[in-house]
């Protein structure tokens, strides 16, 4: 016999009707700071006892004055950037991964390079063409008479 009987937490409101305040709370949590203030802003503009309420929930759960979100993947890839240089204990995968290691490094200084030469060559012929545009517009221009000497007795 299969018949559902509800547990105690069930029918007085238990956990299961604060999942959703967790699930609110992950989601605020995914976008960072920014959304928790903007859920904060919104309350305080709609219902201003929620703004208050989220504004005590953010400086009590240490929200407010954490790093974002943003930092910390940012800080994330840079260890996961050094953690490529450490040893995995398979000296034939390190060897591998230090050669490529080292042929990537040397491709992106040649892209490098390179791009730094196209930036020279652009730069050069702009500066050409705009000093081809000067000069064109320099021998266009009427060449201005010189003064007149005033005659004797004038000033």
């Amino acid at each position: 016999m299969n018949s559902y009987t509800p547990t105690a937490a069930a029918v007085t409101g238990g956990p299961t009707s604060r999942n959703w305040l967790r699930r609110a709370e992950a989601w605020l949590d995914s976008y960072g700071k920014g959304a928790w203030i903007a859920a904060m802003v919104l309350g305080f503009i709609f219902v201003w006892p929620v703004g208050l309420a989220l504004l005590a929930y953010m400086i009590w759960s240490k929200r407010m004055f954490s790093r974002s979100a943003c930092a910390a993947r940012r800080e994330a890839r840079h260890m996961g950037f050094h953690r490529a240089y450490h040893s995995s204990g398979n000296a034939a995968f390190d060897a591998y991964k230090s050669e490529m290691l080292k042929r990537l490094e040397d491709e992106q200084a040649a892209f490098e390079g390179f791009l730094q030469r196209l930036r020279e060559a652009k730069d050069k012929s702009e500066f050409d063409a705009f000093m081809d545009d000067r000069a064109r517009s320099a021998a266009q221009a009427p060449v201005p008479s010189a003064p007149e000497a005033p005659r004797a007795g004038e000033y």
